[in-house]
């Protein structure tokens, strides 16, 4: 009876620290998200442009073009970004829709730098 109860008492040891591993963190938080914008006369490219769900995204914004050009969405906006240069904008998404994005520069929007960022 011995050598049936010591087996046993083996698998039941190992079977604990097996579910504890397979088992989700409840502290863990979701990824913030990252999407490439680049902006030349006068468009908006977006790498993405949606998220699957509400959260935190930075937005690399490139100035492809030849005059300087700023990034606006979610109500924060970049400052103007030189050609050639790169600025980096964090905006927290707290629910789903769709948001408008555009540069602000007087006419440029209306030229074509604009577009719609979805948040499913």
């Amino acid at each position: 009876m011995k050598k049936l109860i010591v087996p046993v008492l083996g698998i039941a040891a190992l079977a604990p620290a097996g579910l504890a591993s397979a088992r989700p963190d409840a502290t863990a938080h979701a990824a913030a998200s990252t999407d490439s914008v680049s902006g030349k006369e006068f468009s908006l490219r977006l790498a993405k442009k949606s998220i699957a769900r509400p959260g935190k995204v930075t937005f690399t914004f490139r100035n492809v073009g030849t005059i300087p050009h700023d990034f606006d969405i979610g109500g924060k906006k970049t400052a103007l970004v030189r050609p050639g240069k790169t600025a980096r904008l964090t905006v927290t998404f707290h629910k789903k829709g769709r948001f408008n994005y555009l540069c602000t520069v007087p006419g440029h929007a209306q030229a074509g730098m604009k577009g719609v960022f979805t948040v499913r």
